[in-house]
């Protein structure tokens, strides 16, 4: 059953204008915490309005993502999984990731769930808050790591030009 979109516009907003202020405190005092607390109502939201099969796991996964991303901060827990796995990247549901840190590799994989939740869901509010997700993932992978961040961007400008030409 279709959940309600009453309100869900101004929740959307609301979600978005909280993810904005989160950015922009954590970009200014470099502090990544503020911006994953500001993710939560996005990621949570994303999980209550996600109703298909293919979109239900990707938002739970996203929310489970979330958590853990929290805590190895909290801990400060720094595992290189690039060197754990043996690879520079993975291939995950069609999207290259790079690996790295930890802490770093969890707002990439972050990214990739909200663009297949982009791609499998026709909500627009799902939409709404996947490109809240995604900029707010982006901006994490910046406050933790600049030069991984450059390294995506390269990264989406290639799949992009490949996609189109």
């Amino acid at each position: 059953m279709a959940k309600p979109t009453k309100h869900a516009s101004k929740i959307c907003l609301a979600f978005s204008a909280i993810a904005a202020v989160g950015i922009l405190i954590g970009l200014l005092v470099g502090s990544p915490m503020i911006i994953v607390v500001a993710l939560i109502p996005s990621v949570a939201y994303e999980v209550y309005r996600t109703e298909g099969p293919s979109t239900r796991w990707a938002s739970w996964a996203l929310a489970i993502v979330l958590v853990l991303q929290a805590l190895f901060m909290v801990f400060d827990v720094s595992l290189d999984v690039a060197s754990l796995l043996g690879y520079a990247s993975r291939d995950v549901a069609g999207y290259e990731v790079p690996l790295g840190d930890i802490k770093v590799v969890g707002p990439a994989v972050m990214a990739v769930l909200a663009l297949i939740l982009m791609s499998r869901t026709r909500g627009r509010y799902t939409k709404w808050l996947a490109v809240n997700i995604i900029v707010t993932s982006f901006a994490l992978i910046y406050v933790l790591d600049h030069t991984v961040f450059v390294r995506w961007i390269q990264l989406a400008v290639d799949v992009l030009a490949e996609r189109a030409g």
